[in-house]
């Protein structure tokens, strides 16, 4: 069978988010819904990795999960499902903590295609992309604000 692209894509993202306590409900699916919904990314895979707390490890199905949770992330994956393997995931279940729960998520980010396409046609490439979490932007911006008042008030 021969796969053929129509589209550019833009740039995917593998997310892996953890719930302690295996406590994940699905309540994350109306924010996912809100980017899916905005054509800010497309989820191109989803998968739930849980792991109990005697260690055992299980890559939860659709017809396992909660109605309402199974029911979300259909809306929301669309038909392509399937990119992530299951030694994939079971890599992911190899390095959880006893007693979590992990969504597995690859993402799309549609927002960014045409500025891909453009770096592309260009001729460039992307060399690094790295995610800064939000407390350390906030730290850096507090101390640029405290040296600022200090400069100003001088």
């Amino acid at each position: 069978m021969e796969i053929v692209m129509t589209a550019s894509i833009g740039p995917v993202e593998f997310l892996l988010l953890g719930f302690e306590g295996n406590r994940f409900n699905g309540a994350i699916a109306p924010a996912l819904g809100d980017l899916v919904g905005n054509g800010l990314i497309r989820l191109l895979d989803v998968a739930v990795v849980i792991k109990d707390e005697s260690g055992e490890a299980a890559i939860l199905e659709m017809q396992e999960l909660p109605e309402d949770v199974a029911d979300a992330i259909r809306s929301l994956a669309g038909e392509s499902r399937g990119l992530m393997s299951e030694a994939d995931l079971l890599d992911v279940a190899d390095n959880l903590e006893p007693a979590t729960t992990v969504a597995a998520l690859l993402v799309e980010h549609i927002w960014a295609t045409r500025f891909s396409d453009a770096v592309r046609a260009a001729g460039g490439e992307l060399l690094v992309a790295e995610r800064i979490p939000g407390d350390v932007i906030d730290e850096a911006r507090a101390t640029l604000t405290a040296a600022a008042q200090l400069i100003g008030g001088e």
